[in-house]
């Protein structure tokens, strides 16, 4: 692998690394940022793993991570604190990337999976597994992905109109969010008292009790789904500038876009399967990610850290500075919300 040194191209710094025939173009402030942001995971990572009942130093929690702790500190970090932090991790990042891929698609930052209706969907089919068949995780995870798939193919089919335009499916996806939102409020009613509580406590978003099989299950699954989202990475690119211009330089518009679907649904259903449905994270790290790198359009990477970073810190604040321990869901809805309002307002003054 041989790379060149950091040069303009089109008035932005660009590093290129070339391997034979394969060429990598990577903007040098995205790279950067990238870096900051590896730091700042890895830094609440150790924080998180230092914060509980029983407090460690930074030095515990690193020889830990290293082999060189056993007993009680090894048990703390390794088998119980660690499998939440991975898991927020794992999850935040494929949320940011599963927001990065519908907001590049429909070219709106209002294209959230959480509004458009596709985590409710994914929500109601892991419940109907939960309430109804009381199935094991991997019928869970069947369960979410195939109730997010079907309500994703039910918003784009009441969509269409000679095409699908952004702004149309986002107003049938609230709709559709809305009317599975008081599907699973019903099934909950229903169900018996302790299923209910355990459901209505899981749908608020939560990582409590998150083992190291729902860990590595899950993050396997996200790690694919992610190697998937960076091969179709070039054409979402491409269709940004419109399906003419993407198909004129040879990309297959209708397969890329059923490509980027799919694999921003099976992203979503993943996590709800495992954690129940975060929201405003997928809404949020993509326009935050764009801000810091200042690209012109949604990129995956530096939207996969800010998720993951949001996850990690919105999990700390829920577990050790709130006053009682709330679900995760509870600080992404009250940050992601806060910063929903300020970029509708923004948006407002920008057409006065």
């Amino acid at each position: 692998m041989s790379s060149h040194l950091p040069r303009v191209d089109f008035g932005r710094r660009v590093l290129v690394l070339r391997h034979r025939r394969i060429a990598v173009r990577l903007q040098w402030r995205s790279v950067v940022v990238c870096a900051v942001l590896a730091v700042a995971v890895a830094g609440t990572a150790v924080l998180a793993l230092m914060t509980g009942s029983y407090a460690l130093s930074p030095g515990q929690v690193l020889s830990a991570l290293t082999g060189g702790e056993s007993g009680i500190v090894h048990d703390i970090v390794v088998e119980w604190r660690l499998p939440r932090v991975s898991a927020a991790l794992v999850f935040g990042a494929a949320l940011g990337v599963s927001g990065a891929v519908f907001q590049s698609l429909l070219r709106n930052p209002l294209a959230d999976p959480g509004v458009i209706g596709f985590s409710q969907g994914s929500y109601t089919g892991a419940l109907i597994v939960i309430l109804v068949v009381n199935g094991s995780y991997a019928q869970l995870v069947g369960g979410a992905l195939l109730g997010g798939m079907i309500t994703a193919v039910a918003v784009y089919v009441l969509a269409y109109r000679r095409g699908v335009q952004g702004f149309r499916l986002i107003v049938v996806g609230i709709g559709v969010s809305a009317m599975l939102s008081s599907l699973n409020a019903w099934l909950i009613l229903k169900a018996d008292l302790d299923q209910a509580m355990s459901a209505a406590a899981w749908g608020a978003g939560s990582l409590n009790g998150v083992s190291w099989d729902q860990a590595v299950t899950g993050g396997v699954c996200v790690a694919v789904l992610l190697l998937l989202s960076g091969m179709l990475s070039r054409p979402m690119r491409q269709m940004e500038l419109g399906d003419d211009a993407a198909a004129s330089q040879g990309v297959r518009v209708s397969p890329a876009r059923l490509g980027l679907i799919l694999v921003g649904v099976a992203l979503t259903a993943t996590v709800t399967a495992a954690s129940g449905p975060i929201a405003f994270i997928s809404l949020v790290a993509p326009q935050i990610a764009r801000r810091l790198a200042r690209t012109a359009g949604i990129t995956l990477t530096p939207a996969a850290f800010v998720g993951a970073l949001l996850c990690l810190a919105s999990d700390y604040l829920a577990q050790h500075v709130a006053p009682t321990p709330l679900p995760v869901g509870v600080i992404t809805v009250v940050l992601g919300g806060g910063y929903l309002g300020y970029l509708l307002f923004t948006e407002a003054r920008r057409r006065l």
